[in-house]
C-alpha cells in the first residue's frame, strides 16, 4: 500500500476536477469553494471558468489547469496552440492538451511528438500534460506514444479524458507500467471514476504520480474523518 501520512499530503497527490460542460456558475462556485479549502496539487477545469477559478484560488497553491482539444483531440495544431496560448494569457497553470487519436491509428508518432513540442514551446514554463486515452489504444500504441512524449519533454502522461468507459483498476496499472517503462522520466497522471481512497491508494501503489478525480474533494474529506479526525478512548485498566 502506498504510504500517505495525513490528508494534506494525499490533496498534494490529487487533481479535482470539473470538466462537466453542463456545469451552471453555481455548481462551479461549490466545486471552488470545496478546492479552496484543500491544497490540492492542481484543480482541472473548462476554459471559460479560468477567471473564476483564479479569484477563488488566489490565496492557495492549487494549481489552476485547463484544457486543450478536448475532449476529441481532433483540432488542428493551429487551433491547438491557439487555445493553449490564450489559456495561459487568461491565468492558466498548465494544461492538458488531447492527442489527435487518428494520427495513432495511422502510425503518425512523428506527427504526435511535432504537435506536442509545439504546444510545450506555445506554453513556455507552464505544466504541459497530454491525454493520451489508454482505453482505445493497444499496449504497442501505448509504448510508442509514450517514447514519443519523453522526447517531446511532457510534464505528465495523463491516461484518459474521463468521457469514455472507464479502466479496471488492474487495466490503469498495466498502463502505468507501460507508460513508466517506455517514458521513465515522465509523470503518470490516472484519470477517469476515481471515486473512493481504496482506489486511488491502489493507483498510487501501483505507480501513478497523480490521481484526477471529480471526487478529489469527497476522497480526501473521507481520509481525513477516517485517519485524523477518529479518536478512540483507552479503555481504563483496572488493578487487582
Amino acid at each position: 500500500m502506498y504510504k500517505i501520512k495525513n490528508s494534506s499530503e494525499l490533496a498534494k497527490l490529487i487533481e479535482y476536477t470539473n470538466l462537466n460542460n453542463l456545469a451552471t456558475d453555481e455548481e462551479m462556485e461549490n466545486f471552488l469553494k470545496n478546492a479552496s479549502k484543500l491544497n490540492f496539487e492542481g484543480i482541472v477545469i473548462n476554459p471559460s471558468y479560468l477567471n473564476m477559478a483564479n479569484e477563488f484560488l488566489k490565496d492557495n497553491e492549487t494549481n489552476v489547469i485547463t484544457t486543450v482539444g478536448f475532449p476529441l483531440g481532433f483540432e488542428n495544431t493551429e487551433s491547438k496552440i491557439k487555445e493553449a496560448k490564450i489559456a495561459i494569457k487568461n491565468g492558466a497553470d498548465g494544461v492538458e492538451m488531447v492527442i489527435n487519436l487518428s494520427d495513432v491509428k495511422n502510425k503518425r508518432f512523428d506527427n504526435i511528438q511535432k504537435e506536442v513540442e509545439e504546444i510545450k514551446k506555445a506554453v513556455g514554463d507552464k505544466s504541459l500534460r497530454v491525454i493520451i486515452e489508454t482505453k482505445a489504444l493497444d499496449d504497442n500504441e501505448k509504448m510508442k506514444i509514450a517514447k514519443a512524449l519523453e522526447v517531446a519533454d511532457v510534464d505528465y502522461i495523463v491516461t484518459s479524458t474521463g468521457f469514455v468507459s472507464p479502466n479496471t483498476v488492474y487495466e490503469d496499472v498495466n498502463d502505468i507500467t507501460i507508460l513508466k517503462k517506455y517514458a521513465p522520466k515522465t509523470k503518470v497522471k490516472v484519470s477517469g471514476w476515481i471515486t473512493n481512497y481504496k482506489i486511488a491508494n491502489q493507483l498510487l501503489t501501483g505507480g501513478a504520480d497523480l490521481i484526477g478525480s471529480t471526487e478529489g474533494y469527497d476522497i480526501v474529506k473521507h481520509y481525513k474523518e477516517l485517519r485524523e479526525n477518529t479518536q478512540v478512548k483507552p479503555k481504563p485498566i483496572k488493578l487487582d
